[in-house]
């Protein structure tokens, strides 16, 4: 029989962040404009949470406006309200505004509330319910103490939005490459390869001793960047495309909203045609053509799933170490570490967060 999988009850915040909002009695500032800020806000509408304000940083503000709101400086907002609840609304891993938003934080009550960064749904206190023998089995197939410990405060602060129990989880990026042991020969598969950042990296790791790089990016402005950028490595030991890539080999509509904000639907229709454009996809399987690959990454946008199912034959045959993004949609984290177990169980599984606010940045690392 199944053991029953009961979240603990230090793990269980007295407040999901959405019932804070609700029931706080201080002016709610918004903290940032666009996407995330739009998606934020309708889910307050669906609670009937009404925000007071709209903040930027000093260099930010320039005049704008927002949903009727003139954005302000923080030392605006603190002429007006005597004492109110910051609200995070947009994503960030550089030192220094994360170092800000604590500044932030130890002042006036601050949230980073959960919303996925495409698809519906929230992570929240009924999906942890209506998923618990997922979860159980996730905890089961995790390989060391720091990725139990990572789940659990990654599913505390998707419920609370609190920033210290976010902050808890992470771990230096540094750690896991020492951990996936990159070296000579490998043979490099970039899935989302955006401007050739993380080439440079795997370049820088392996002393530019490798057997073949694989890089795919959909956007046509990072695909030319990802071109001039790494010009010097000659055709037969890189392969790049402009190009996503799916469970098969087909044509999908790409949405690009700069960044994070990107995705692909297999829906082509007129319709969809005007806020987007087509964009050739393929599988990893088909990519490598049945030869072996070494190590994996991806982080394309949302479309993680459609991806390892187009990575099915390789994983099974070759057993490559995977860098996945399990951040992206609201089942990521759960489903997809499952799913690739499901593929091949000889792997050993380490969820990490690295730093970033709210949870982006945060992979399941299969060796």
């Amino acid at each position: 029989m199944d053991e029953e999988f009961i979240v603990p009850d230090n793990l269980q915040p007295t407040l999901d962040v959405w019932t804070r909002l609700s029931e706080t009695k201080k002016p709610i500032i918004m903290y940032g404009m666009g996407d995330g800020a739009e998606k934020i806000l309708a889910v307050m509408e669906r609670y009937s949470i009404k925000p007071t304000d709209f903040m930027a940083s000093d260099e930010f503000v320039r005049g704008h406006s927002f949903k009727g709101f003139r954005v302000k400086k923080l030392s605006e907002i603190e002429e007006l309200y005597k004492d109110f609840i910051v609200v995070i609304c947009f994503g960030s891993a550089l030192p220094e505004v994360m170092e800000h938003i604590e500044q932030i934080s130890a002042k006036y009550e601050t949230v980073a509330p959960d919303v996925p960064v495409i698809g519906e749904g929230l992570f929240d206190g009924d999906y942890i319910s209506d998923h618990e023998f997922e979860i159980m089995k996730l905890k089961n197939i995790l390989s060391d103490e720091q990725s139990g410990k990572c789940l659990d405060l990654l599913m505390k602060y998707r419920i609370s939005g609190d920033i210290g129990t976010l902050r808890q989880a992470e771990t230096p990026k540094e750690e896991m490459l020492d951990m996936l042991k990159i070296g000579y020969g490998e043979t490099y598969v970039d899935l989302g390869a955006y401007d050739g950042d993380t080439i440079e990296e795997f370049l820088r790791l392996t002393n530019k001793r490798f057997n073949k790089i694989y890089a795919l990016e959909p956007d046509r402005r990072s695909y030319a960047k990802l071109r001039r950028r790494l010009y010097y490595i000659s055709s037969a030991l890189l392969t790049a495309k402009n190009a996503a890539v799916w469970s098969s080999d087909t044509q999908l509509m790409f949405y690009n909203k700069a960044g994070k904000s990107s995705s692909f639907t297999a829906n082509i229709s007129e319709q969809t045609k005007g806020k987007g454009y087509e964009t050739e996809a393929v599988t990893v399987d088909s990519l490598l053509d049945g030869k072996p690959a070494t190590l994996i990454k991806y982080d394309v946008e949302g479309a993680e799933k459609e991806a390892l199912i187009g990575s099915e034959q390789t994983i099974r045959k070759y057993k490559p170490r995977l860098i996945v993004s399990v951040y992206h949609r609201v089942g990521d984290l759960i489903e997809l570490p499952l799913m690739i177990h499901e593929m091949n169980p000889d792997y050993k599984f380490y969820l990490r967060h690295h730093p970033y606010i709210p949870a982006w940045d945060t992979n399941i690392y299969c060796i």
